[in-house]
Formats: C-alpha cells, structure tokens, sequence
C-alpha cells in the first residue's frame, strides 16, 4: 500500500505543476498537453508515453485499493468487537481515511470523464484542453465535485504520507517532527494547488 501510494503521489505533483500552466495562458497549457503525446519520439510512437503511464497509474490505484481493502478486512477480524472506550484518539484524517478513499475513487471516474474521454463535458471539443478546464469550472456542480475531491484529497495525502514513512522504516525519534511538518506542507500545498485551479476560473483570473 505504500509502495502504490508513492507512486500516485509522485504522479499528482507532477499533474499539478503541469495543470498550474492555466494560469500562464492556452497557449501553455496546450502546448504542454500536446508535449505529453511526443515523449519518448521516435523510439516511443505518438501518445505510447501516455498509456504506459495510464497502465501504471490504474495498477497502482488498483493495487491501493486493494490493500487498503485486506488491511480494513483485518483490522475487524483482529478486534471484531468494539472498544468499551469510545472516544476518538486519532485525527480527523485518520478516522476519514476509508471514505477518503472512496470519494477519491468516484472522483478519479468523474475526472476521466470529465476532461479525458470528455463524456460529461458538454462543452468540451477535443485537443483543447485549456478551454475544456476553463468549461468545466464554469459550473457550480464541477467546481464543487472539484474542490470536495481536493479536501479528501489534501486529508489522505496528510495521514497516507507519514503511515507510509512508518510502513518504510523512514521513520524515528529524530525524523518524527519533520516527517509530520512534510506531510503536513506537502497535503497544504496539493489541496491549495488544485483548489487554485476552480477558483481561477471562477473569479476569471483564468478566463
């Protein structure tokens, strides 16, 4: 579950720096969506680079949850009855953990195909990724299944990093603190990047 999770975390940082170009104009975005087909040319042919990575991603993902899945399955069969002591000791992150999860699951359908296949995009029009984005944030229900997705996103992301550093042996005494200010920063900074997005458009600071 740690190894998966590292590489869907390595992939959203480098989705948000990519999708942070809206903010620089069509042109970027564009270009940088028309790039990503090229990668890897002439030894790779046209968009290769793309599947490879989506094969990667939806093994990973797969992977994720299917762990995420047996560990819960064990946690019930390890104490299949509950505590006499009912008050909540761990953070709000952890105990949402599970529907997390979920609601990222939904939204990773949503998001395919909302800007991918562009199935629920009513205005979208294919190789115009930029305006496509632009489209989607011009609705109340896309900005609000956006920046929900992004708030599970940025709560998963804070308690998954640092039970991955405990589940890789990265943790001790010494790298505690740092361990949980980097958890902390990195959840801040991908919620508030991609929440950066829906809110651009909205104000038309992204037009």
């Amino acid at each position: 579950m740690a190894v998966s999770g590292a590489i869907l975390l390595g992939y959203l940082v480098a989705h948000l720096i990519g999708n942070l170009k809206v903010f620089v104009g069509a042109s970027d975005l564009n270009g940088y969506a028309a790039w990503l087909r090229t990668i890897g040319q002439p030894f790779l042919g046209h968009e290769w680079f793309l599947w490879i990575a989506r094969v990667v991603l939806v093994a990973a993902a797969v992977v994720h949850g299917t762990a995420a899945f047996q560990l819960s399955r064990r946690d019930l069969r390890a104490r299949p009855v509950g505590y006499r002591h009912t008050r909540a000791r761990s953070s709000y992150a952890t105990r949402t953990m599970r529907w997390g999860g979920v609601i990222l699951g939904l939204f990773i359908v949503w998001h395919i195909l909302d800007l991918t296949t562009l199935t629920v995009n009513p205005r979208a029009e294919a190789g115009h990724p930029y305006e496509n984005l632009v489209a989607t944030f011009r609705t109340w229900y896309g900005d609000t299944i956006y920046i929900v997705a992004m708030l599970a996103l940025g709560m998963h992301v804070r308690h998954g990093f640092w039970s991955a550093a405990q589940t890789l042996g990265l943790n001790n005494r010494r790298r505690e603190r740092a361990l949980k200010a980097t958890a902390n920063l990195l959840a801040l900074a991908l919620t508030a990047g991609f929440v950066s997005i829906p809110i651009g458009v909205m104000t038309g600071v992204v037009k």
